[in-house]
């Protein structure tokens, strides 16, 4: 998906919510789990709640951890939501968390695992071995890297907050270097909801990329306060919600209960996109 068509999505339904399909066995109404595996469970889950969120979402975003835990079932339920996805709802932008990111020849066949088989839009990769490390998942094309940069986590004071780097913090040297690897068009960054005090500074260094901010509602970011420093003229942000969604109900109303958590974050969206100026009306 180029830039474009994803900017045309955002005004089109008037959000930029990503939903993180961060699935968990022990989560998931139980009424799912009692007559089926736990692979089916989850799979059953995960398209019910893609349904129930779709004419909300721009973007979903399956985080591999969970699926992974799982085995090589797991690993197929994976490929069979993604391949749901694309198949019934094929203006969202698919997202791999996966946090990839090792030698090159590694990095390589990681970018050809999930932009050319598993064909999807974007993955998450972690900076930290350099660029030779990022490169291979660039050249793709309308293929995007998400790459780390200011996380959620309070692990992230530990180094991604450190001034030990010409007075400049770490994050900021990996948001000003990462910028001579890719353009606009292909490059994306993380930075955690519960670091918007820090948006207006990491503006001023990446001005026109967009940022997935994961961190709304279960962890406390607002959203708001992301809108309100964080969205540049093309919006430029992808907002996750996971939990918030996911678990919005443990009953058997889970999927109008994640519908309509999903409509309220998009009403809100809607209200944001609309201070900036990018739609005309609320």
């Amino acid at each position: 998906m180029t830039r474009e068509e994803l900017f045309k999505n955002i005004l089109r339904k008037q959000s930029f919510l990503c939903v993180g399909l961060d699935t968990d066995i022990k989560k998931i109404p139980s009424m799912l789990c009692e007559h089926c595996s736990d692979e089916d469970a989850i799979l059953s889950f995960n398209k019910t709640i893609i349904d129930a969120t779709a004419d909300y979402a721009v973007a979903f975003k399956p985080n591999l951890a969970f699926y992974e835990a799982l085995g090589p079932k797991g690993l197929e339920v994976f490929e069979r939501t993604i391949r749901y996805i694309q198949e019934r709802y094929p203006d969202q932008f698919i997202i791999a968390d996966a946090k990839r990111g090792d030698i090159g020849n590694t990095s390589k066949m990681y970018a050809k695992a999930f932009f050319e088989y598993y064909n999807i839009d974007a993955i998450t990769v972690a900076p930290y071995m350099g660029e030779d490390s990022v490169k291979p998942f660039f050249g793709y094309p309308d293929k995007w890297v998400i790459l780390l940069a200011l996380t959620s986590n309070e692990g992230s004071e530990d180094f991604q907050l450190m001034e030990n780097f010409d007075v400049e913090r770490l994050y900021e040297v990996v948001l000003q270097t990462a910028q001579k690897w890719a353009s606009i068009e292909e490059l994306m960054f993380v930075i955690g909801a519960t670091q918007a005090s820090e948006l207006t500074n990491i503006r001023k260094i990446v001005p026109n990329h967009f940022l997935l901010v994961p961190g709304v509602g279960a962890q406390g970011g607002s959203l708001e306060e992301v809108s309100k420093f964080g969205m540049n003229d093309q919006c430029g942000l992808l907002v996750n919600s996971s939990r918030q969604i996911l678990y919005a109900s443990r009953g058997e109303d889970f999927a109008e209960a994640a519908r309509e958590t999903a409509k309220q974050l998009q009403t809100r969206m809607e209200k944001q996109l609309f201070h900036k100026g990018l739609i005309t009306y609320f």
